[in-house]
């Protein structure tokens, strides 16, 4: 077709090249190139094109002058997204929110719609599902929305259009991969279609102050689907996880301008939709087993909320030549320096055995204040000696076996206190922190040598 050619585009930095590459020159990454079409411009026509009026805030102001605005949050309905988002919806922002086909980006933003809607105009533009299937989701949820608008349209140009008319404060839109602009000439889902859609959005927003939702799909990866462009242009980036055959799932932030990265909500899938889960340490230690070899309670801080997570460990004989070593939750490198400090410090023959450490509910813990609890559980099932049910052990463990303090101790032992530990096992540096905290007894552990008197003796 005249004044269209194909290109390659690097999804992870934007690269061009004429024909396909295997490695991206650019950013060195593997099989990042994909086939899209774009127009070609001629330099004719680029010199008709009118310049930008430089008015307003096109033009440059002293920085003493500029005046810092007054945004507006609006709650959500579902204070476990409110915490995610720093507070609620920023008026005039736009967030971009992720995750795998099927876990429940859809039912969670029909959700807020309710609420939303009490209060504001709510625009929501499908272009997988159609008006009827909305509504029969809807009616599941609960959802009324006497201010909700529907319309299922994958036409930038044909959503903005409507939009006039509409002048929704909120606009969804599901998903921005499926839509496309007529001024691309590429499929939708193409690189070049998904950030023009993007910026038609953002600076619908910007312009006008309207709070954007933006749900992007992932790729096998687990990543974005589309440029990591994508990820900067927008001001919050919503990841939403779980496993599909369990019923909890968790939203965080990758990326968040108007608030904090570290929080965490969790919610549960109902038959009636997304419930939250104010608690998640009660629900982690649900069905925690009494008196066995192999588990220790952990408390590990997701943003300003401490979670008491119950790490499993699971050592046995092995029958290959090199050890399996399988860790779930936790970071394999971790996993190898924690074994090696046990077995060069203590004595204990890892390298003999099998090793299996697992998380329960899903939870990933990435902090070192785990570490204790995670040593306290490979010795315990080496030696087949059970940890006490109501000890928890916080630290961080040294190469040299020494115990290492850790920040936000005293929230970490009150958690633990609530949740009814008697026994906390923090690090040397740490227990003048936490020791005035009533019910629960606050045991200090210099090195990984004190921690060997908190097993109990071995079952006969």
């Amino acid at each position: 077709m005249k004044g269209i050619k194909t290109v390659y585009i690097c999804s992870e930095c934007e690269y061009e090249s004429p024909k396909w590459l295997g490695r991206c020159p650019k950013c060195n990454s593997w099989n990042t190139f994909v086939e899209d079409a774009v127009a070609v411009e001629s330099p004719s026509a680029a010199k008709k094109r009118p310049s930008v009026a430089r008015t307003g805030e096109n033009r440059a102001a002293r920085f003493s002058e500029l005046s810092a605005p007054d945004y507006i949050r609006t709650e959500t309905g579902l204070c476990e997204l409110d915490r995610v988002l720093g507070g609620g919806l920023v008026t005039g922002s736009v967030v971009l929110l992720s995750g795998e086909p099927g876990i429940g980006k859809s039912t969670l933003l029909l959700q807020i719609c309710d609420t939303l809607c009490k209060g504001k105009t709510v625009l929501y533009v499908s272009g997988e599902e159609s008006r009827s299937q909305l509504k029969l989701r809807a009616e599941r949820l609960g959802v009324e929305g006497e201010r909700l608008y529907v319309l299922t349209e994958t036409n930038i140009e044909s959503i903005l259009e409507e939009a006039k008319t509409v002048s929704p404060d909120v606009i969804i839109a599901d998903s921005v991969q499926t839509m496309y602009s007529d001024r691309v000439p590429s499929a939708p889902g193409s690189i070049t279609n998904v950030k023009e859609v993007a910026m038609s959005f953002i600076a619908k927003a910007k312009s006008e102050g309207i709070s954007v939702i933006l749900v992007g799909h992932v790729n096998k990866e687990g990543g974005i689907a589309g440029p990591k462009v994508l990820e900067h242009m927008v001001d919050a980036v919503l990841n939403f996880e779980g496993d599909k055959r369990q019923s909890y799932r968790i939203i965080r932030a990758n990326k968040n301008r108007y608030g904090s990265t570290n929080e965490i909500g969790v919610f549960e899938m109902t038959d009636t939709g997304l419930r939250e889960v104010p608690n998640p340490s009660e629900m982690l230690l649900a069905d925690r087993p009494a008196d066995t070899s192999g588990n220790c309670a952990v408390c590990t801080m997701e943003g300003t909320r401490p979670l008491v997570a119950e790490i499993q460990a699971l050592v046995t004989p092995t029958s290959f030549p090199a050890p399996r070593r399988t860790s779930n939750g936790i970071d394999y490198n971790r996993t190898y320096l924690i074994l090696a400090v046990l077995e060069k410090r203590l004595g204990l023959k890892f390298s003999a055995n099998d090793v299996y450490l697992n998380v329960i509910g899903g939870m990933r813990i990435d902090e070192p204040a785990s570490d204790l609890g995670i040593a306290l559980a490979l010795i315990s099932s080496l030696t087949d000696r059970p940890i006490p049910d109501d000890l928890i052990a916080i630290g961080e463990l040294g190469l040299s076996g020494e115990c290492r303090g850790v920040a936000n101790i005293e929230g970490r032992v009150r958690e633990a206190a609530r949740l009814g530990f008697t026994t906390a096992v923090v690090p040397l540096h740490n227990v003048q922190s936490c020791e005035n905290i009533s019910g629960i007894k606050v045991v200090a552990a210099k090195n990984v040598y004190d921690i060997l008197k908190f097993l109990k003796p071995k079952k006969e």
